[in-house]
């Protein structure tokens, strides 16, 4: 198998020397390209044919939620980096497309297999944070409220299951095995879910099940 092809968007240089290192231990993990603000990622996720932008948030110039926003339209997966887990920068990012968040102190470990489950179309965020993260995102917006729940009556009985299981941060393989499906039959209903929700990934996916609570 080809390696999973990273970018690193970080305004600190020590930053992204230190993150190229971490992943340099990895044999399917590959850092083709480095950016110290997000003006240019979009053109450089192309030119590297990018699978995954691990993106810093506080830059100078285009920040990363801007930055994150102008990758919507592009096969890859944006896995925002910060130092703070209720930054609201963090909630504006993952509802610009990203895919998950990482804190900047996640172990090397942690960080390869958060990278390769993005590439994977896995979520990259854990139960835990998902739940935290829904918590502080509920801001009583009823014109958000109405559009979640017009979204989820759409469903059928199998995607709406699927879809809150996604909202719970539950993978594909623990969907499966918690539904009683193949891992192939949830990957098409999650297709389905992201057509009927018009939404770019399984975190807004998230976001919209908890809004319709």
């Amino acid at each position: 198998m080809d390696p999973v092809r990273v970018v690193l968007v970080d305004d600190e240089w020590l930053v992204r020397a230190g993150l190229a290192t971490m992943l340099s231990g990895a044999d399917d993990l590959v850092v083709v390209g480095e950016a110290g603000d997000g003006a240019n990622v979009a053109e450089l996720v192309r030119s590297t044919r990018a699978d995954v932008v691990l993106m810093d948030l506080r830059m100078p110039g285009t920040d990363g939620v801007t930055a994150t926003a102008r990758l919507r339209d592009l096969p890859v997966s944006v896995l925002v980096l910060t130092t703070f887990d209720t930054d609201d920068l963090v909630r504006q990012a993952l509802r610009a497309g990203a895919d998950g968040f990482l804190l900047k102190d996640t172990p090397p470990a942690d960080l390869v297999a958060a990278i390769r489950r993005a590439a994977a179309g896995e979520p990259a965020l854990s139960p835990a944070i998902v739940r935290k993260l829904m918590a502080r995102m509920t801001d009583g917006d009823e014109s958000r409220l109405a559009r979640a729940r017009s979204a989820l009556s759409a469903l059928t009985e199998g995607e709406r299951r699927v879809a809150e299981a996604v909202g719970q941060g539950l993978s594909n393989a623990e969907i499966a095995a918690a539904q009683f499906m193949s891992v192939a039959t949830v990957k098409a209903y999650v297709s389905r879910i992201l057509v009927k929700f018009e939404v770019a990934n399984r975190v807004q996916i998230a976001l919209l099940v908890r809004d319709a609570e």
